[in-house]
């Protein structure tokens, strides 16, 4: 078995997300008594947010960097980090390791979309997931085609995560929100939904909606462990 690490803490609440289901499909996968092997590096997601929120993308390389090479430096086979939005700076963490192998959670949504035989998608993220390109262009190498909601819906996407994905609450009446977001993302072509932000899995489940959901905190989950027992 081969050991994953995890850059977590962005937020912590999918990171735990991220640990249960790694464990739970290594289990179900392998039997017995087996867990997963896993390194997590943690952040405190505060700077990192401010960071952001500054558009101080340097300052995330070389956090994300250092952090990637101590799981490296202390065994990890493969790399992942544990947000959507913070894929835009996941080519330069690439580059940067010399043995682990970085699992990018937009490769492993549009190869799931293609299975589907899906052409275009809405995506629901952080607005910055939304909003720059790296994310649709990423997407678009692959001919996939990706919409997204309105600037107030994207608002209100953004404070969702925030203010109640992001802290642990879980509000029924966000979720019908999104589910009207989505039905309108469908009525202007979209064949499924991306749930870019691995925080937005906690709101909303396959069961809510008929249309296609591709969750990329299990995912980016599913291709960590395949990769640990290959």
């Amino acid at each position: 078995m081969k050991t994953i690490g995890l850059l977590g803490g962005l937020t912590w609440e999918s990171t735990s997300e991220y640990y249960k289901i790694i464990n739970e499909m290594t289990h179900e996968k392998m039997g017995r008594r087996h867990s997963a092997s896993m390194l997590i590096g943690s952040f405190d997601f505060d700077p990192i947010n401010q960071f952001m929120g500054k558009g101080q993308w340097e300052e995330i390389t070389n956090e994300m960097t250092n952090m990637a090479l101590k799981l490296e430096n202390s065994g990890a086979d493969c790399i992942l980090i544990c947000c959507n939005t913070l894929h835009k700076v996941a080519q330069d963490v690439s580059k940067a390791l010399t043995k682990a192998h970085l699992i990018n959670i937009i490769d492993v949504v549009a190869k799931e979309i293609i299975d589907k035989h899906v052409n275009t998608v809405g995506l629901l993220g952080s607005t910055f997931t939304m909003e720059l390109p790296f994310y649709k262009e990423h997407l678009q190498k692959y001919g996939i085609h990706s919409i997204i909601p309105t600037s107030e819906e994207r608002k209100f996407i953004m404070d969702t995560i925030e203010n109640e994905l992001g802290v642990g609450k879980i509000n029924p009446k966000s979720r019908e929100e999104f589910l009207k977001i989505i039905n309108k993302l469908v009525q202007q072509g979209a064949e499924g939904i991306i749930l870019g932000c691995t925080e937005i899995p906690l709101l909303l489940k396959q069961k809510d909606t008929l249309i296609p959901l591709f969750d990329s905190t299990y995912l980016h989950s599913q291709a960590a462990v395949t990769f640990s027992l290959s």
